[in-house]
């Protein structure tokens, strides 16, 4: 099982929909977190991409320095950046990275934002011109020099100079729920990723995926975004949910409601149906709350509960066939060692971290000024 966390380059803070208890994403805030996301032993962490963000791949270029061992899920953007040029970032992260790179494949589903930024092509068009674009993408980071002659791209000597450590590329993540979606993961793309749905759910688009990558003769791995409220009691976790959204009006929640149901995107869509931008009944799958996708888009669940509970919910998702999980909380920086402190250990996860990473000295105060704590029973 690999857990990843998230780094926030649209804001970060204690509680959603306000500026109480709100924090800049700062350089020196990015730093902080990327290095306990290292340190911690985080497999690595998602970049979101769009306009309400930070740019994912200038953010992850700083951050190269200050890490050792996480990897960077960054997006590209078909119909956005040129194939070329994508091939060549992501070549030139990978070296530099020395190998620490993932690709988040995006195709989008913002028609709004997609507009602003030149891209007018309704939603299967999209996925059309998504197809070309890793057809050219992969065979471009492979080593083969692509003439290519499509409904959407035409490129003529293709070619990388410089290929990226991974070989035959970094891997490819993509999440995607609509059928045009499925059949571009089924022919191109490593892993399938899917936004935290009821087990159930979820479920059926892990079997239709497989069905899709069998007719290709492909197998695909699958992942799951989710954020994650986890405490020592259950109490003490489902309080934290409600806190997390206590400043929340339904003025604030009807306007979320209404930017979000511009979109396009199916698995958006899938998003709000857990809700239906009310407050009753979040508690939509045991120990699976839809409070965070009142106002946030994109992933809008959050596993909720103490730390045997939660790690037993996600256990329930791997046996499904997930074994991949990008998980994030509010705050990120405090969340990711109550995460890491409080579930690692009851998960099967590599946390092994390379020698010479972690000073030797005692986990916990000295007792007294007189002696090292010991592990309790």
């Amino acid at each position: 099982m690999d857990l990843f966390w998230f780094i926030p380059t649209h804001g970060d803070g204690r509680y959603l929909g306000t500026t109480i208890g709100g924090r800049a994403v700062t350089p020196e805030y990015l730093q902080q977190l990327a290095g306990a996301i290292d340190h911690l032993g985080f497999a690595g962490a998602l970049l979101p991409t769009g306009r309400s963000c930070e740019d994912a791949w200038i953010t992850a270029a700083s951050l190269i320095a200050v890490t050792q061992r996480m990897k960077f899920l960054v997006a590209i953007r078909p119909g956005i950046s040129s194939v070329g040029m994508s091939a060549r970032m992501a070549a030139t992260f990978d070296r530099l990275s020395k190998g620490r790179l993932l690709i988040n494949v995006v195709t989008g589903g913002d028609p709004v934002e997609l507009a602003g930024d030149g891209l007018h092509l309704s939603h299967d068009v999209r996925y059309e011109l998504t197809d070309e674009f890793l057809s050219v993408w992969r065979d471009v980071m492979a080593g083969e020099v692509v003439d290519y002659q499509g409904e959407h791209l035409n490129v003529k000597g293709c070619k990388l100079l410089f290929p990226p450590v991974q070989s035959p590329y970094p891997p490819l993540y993509f999440g995607g729920s609509s059928a045009a979606a499925q059949q571009i993961a089924a022919k191109h793309v490593d892993l399938y990723l899917t936004w935290g749905e009821p087990p159930e759910q979820v479920a059926q688009k892990i079997a239709e995926v497989r069905q899709l990558a069998a007719a290709q003769s492909r197998t695909l791995r699958f992942g799951i975004r989710l954020h994650v409220i986890v405490r020592e009691t259950t109490a003490a976790a489902w309080e934290a949910a409600d806190r997390l959204i206590r400043y929340l009006d339904d003025e604030t929640i009807a306007a979320a409601q209404a930017a979000l149901g511009r979109t396009d995107s199916e698995g958006q869509r899938r998003m709000m149906q857990l809700h239906n931008g009310s407050r009753e009944s979040l508690e939509i799958s045991p120990n699976l709350w839809a409070g965070v996708g009142l106002v946030r888009g994109g992933a809008g669940t959050a596993l909720v509960g103490d730390p045997d509970t939660v790690a037993a919910r996600m256990l329930e998702y791997a046996e499904l066939g997930i074994d991949t999980f990008i998980l994030s909380g509010y705050p990120h920086l405090e969340e990711a060692y109550r995460v890491a402190e409080l579930l690692f250990s009851r998960l099967p996860v590599d946390v092994t971290l390379p020698a010479g990473s972690r000073m030797v000295s005692p986990v916990g105060e000295v007792i007294a000024n007189d002696r090292v704590p010991t592990s309790a029973s």
